[in-house]
């Protein structure tokens, strides 16, 4: 007897894997868009708390080329802007850090552990930031009336938040990682 294969093309649409590998990405870039604006107790310090896209795109770019790391940045930053403010945009930071992330793992500087990726996570949430305050300080000293306070005030305070985010989000970093990860690695063995 022979072993009867199933292929893909016979599966039904919602049983395919690339449609239930696309259905959890999408879900779980919505899930880390709902916990952008939420406040729960012990998740914040100084009034910042974790940066859920940030972690999602490094996650993301760890294992991919700096084109796909650059769209998901894209992606996730034109989201982040539609639930926020275009200005200034987050899309150019989220796609510094996917190119960044992936460049990084492409040469092989850190390993794909749980500890180098919240070392990349929190090096990534300071160069996020720093990519904001830039942005901002832009506008200051372009725009006649800016809304934004003088540049010492920009940058004591980017030092708070790039220091806060980082601390948090490199914390929390594993708990959206491994999941997506293990789920990524299973997905690409299955094909």
């Amino acid at each position: 007897m022979t072993p009867v294969v199933r292929t893909t093309s016979r599966l039904p649409l919602f049983k395919r894997p690339w449609v239930i590998n696309s259905v959890v990405t999408v879900a779980s870039v919505l899930f880390c868009l709902l916990l952008l604006p939420t406040r729960l107790p012990g998740m914040e310090l100084l009034g910042v708390s974790p940066h859920w896209l940030l972690i999602w795109v490094v996650a993301w770019s760890v294992k991919r080329s700096q084109w796909q790391a650059a769209i998901a940045g894209l992606v996730l930053g034109l989201l982040q802007d539609a639930m926020t403010s275009p200005h200034p945009t987050h899309t150019l930071s989220l796609i510094v850090v996917g190119v960044l992330t992936a460049r990084l793992q492409k040469q092989r500087y850190l390993q794909e552990d749980i500890v180098s990726v919240a070392l990349i996570v929190f090096a990534m949430a300071v160069v996020a930031e720093t990519v904001l305050a830039l942005q901002i300080s832009l506008d200051q000293l372009l725009a006649a009336e800016s809304l934004y306070p003088p540049l010492t005030k920009i940058w004591l305070y980017h030092q708070q938040v790039a220091l806060s985010s980082a601390i948090l989000s490199s914390l929390w970093a594993p708990a959206l990682y491994y999941p997506l990860n293990r789920w990524w690695d299973r997905y690409s063995t299955e094909g």
